[in-house]
């Protein structure tokens, strides 16, 4: 059977991609989990609003730096920790703000565009931005150097193809006409907007206070020296999703639209000449040999529940046989349309994997 520690060999950045609902941060957090307790040093970043992956990991809350796990939690669960495991969420905004810094000419620029009333109110959504600096972050702490392993926790799919496209986005962005047009010198912005619109900006100036037209004219301007920056960090951001080092995850659940969701992104990823690792099938009913209706597992049942609850027992186990045959046949569907012998199959839990002991009992299925 494969295990995850195949799937990432050689490997140091781990992207987890699939639709919504099926465990992807959950997985996430048990993969960058399960290789710090082997001895490495690892950072697991997360853009799930819901901060499941600060509560599964014991931690108040997460922000756009990492935060060490305490080795501790780990102990306490009977887990000894060889490793560091570190932690964060994506702040979009902030990581945007980081990236504006870098690329300014100087300290007056920068403060110009920062606070800037037009950049603070498109900076949350210019070019995708959550999915383009959920890359950039990843390709900062890669340069960085710290640590042997980076995993990536994703949009859900469709979005995921956002993700993948973000980079070709924001460049197409900055080398558009438009932006180019707004970035020629003051009073070209006037004369694009006609005598009339510049008389409702001069109206707006009177009631509001606010120069909307200066506002933009200064935004552009301030950014024009910074679009070679921007450019060169994108197709940087994009080199690391290709990169040899770097592999896709797909983590789906058995049920057939899932199932489908990851044969598309797959298909997408290939076509995109990306790196993909494998499949994690999670929340697999599995079959069993058991017969509750008939023979001495039925006569065994009727003793200690009675004829009427050992039937419902029976009837509910029925159920489950039925779930199992579907699953299984949807994953030999998926392994055989991805041709792909690297599936993970993740037994459907009792319940939601909340906390680190549920993480650790995840591990056990994706490594061992």
């Amino acid at each position: 059977m494969p295990n995850v520690g195949d799937m990432l060999e050689g490997k140091r950045v781990a992207i987890c991609a699939g639709s919504g609902g099926v465990g992807k941060t959950t997985t996430s957090a048990a993969i960058a989990a399960g290789l710090a307790a082997r001895g490495h040093k690892v950072v697991v970043l997360t853009i799930d609003p819901a901060k499941r992956l600060a509560d599964s990991l014991g931690l108040e809350d997460l922000g756009n730096e990492p935060r060490l796990v305490d080795p501790e939690l780990f102990e306490r669960a009977g887990v000894e920790m060889r490793g560091e495991l570190w932690a964060m969420m994506l702040d979009a905004k902030a990581t945007f703000d980081e990236l504006v810094r870098k690329h300014a000419q100087d300290e007056e620029t920068r403060d110009r565009i920062l606070q800037n009333r037009i950049y603070r109110q498109i900076s949350n959504a210019l070019a995708g931005s959550q999915e383009y600096m959920a890359m950039e972050k990843l390709y900062e702490i890669d340069q960085e150097g710290s640590y042997d392993y980076l995993v990536l926790d994703t949009p859900p799919s469709r979005d995921a193809l956002d993700f993948l496209d973000a980079p070709k986005r924001l460049t197409q962005f900055i080398e558009g006409r438009g932006m180019k047009l707004f970035m020629k010198p003051t009073g070209l912005a006037t004369k694009v907007v006609g005598r009339g619109s510049s008389m409702m900006f001069s109206v707006l100036k009177r009631i509001t206070g606010i120069d909307l037209l200066s506002d933009l004219s200064e935004f552009f301007q301030a950014m024009s020296g910074m679009v070679d920056g921007f450019r060169e960090r994108a197709e940087r951001v994009n080199e690391l999703l290709v990169d040899p080092a770097t592999s896709f995850l797909i983590v789906c659940g058995p049920q057939g639209e899932p199932i489908d969701e990851a044969v598309y992104f797959h298909r997408k990823l290939v076509e995109a000449k990306l790196p993909v690792g494998g499949v994690i099938v999670n929340k697999v009913h599995y079959e069993t040999d058991a017969d509750l209706e008939s023979g001495e597992v039925a006569d065994e049942l009727k003793k200690p529940l009675g004829k009427e609850l050992a039937g419902r027992v029976a009837a509910n186990f029925a159920d489950y046989q039925a779930l199992a045959v579907r699953d299984a046949a949807n994953i030999e569907h998926l392994a055989r349309e991805l041709r792909a012998k690297s599936v993970i199959r993740v037994p459907h839990m009792d319940e939601d994997i909340h906390d680190l002991q549920g993480l650790l009992t995840l591990d056990g299925y994706l490594f061992d």
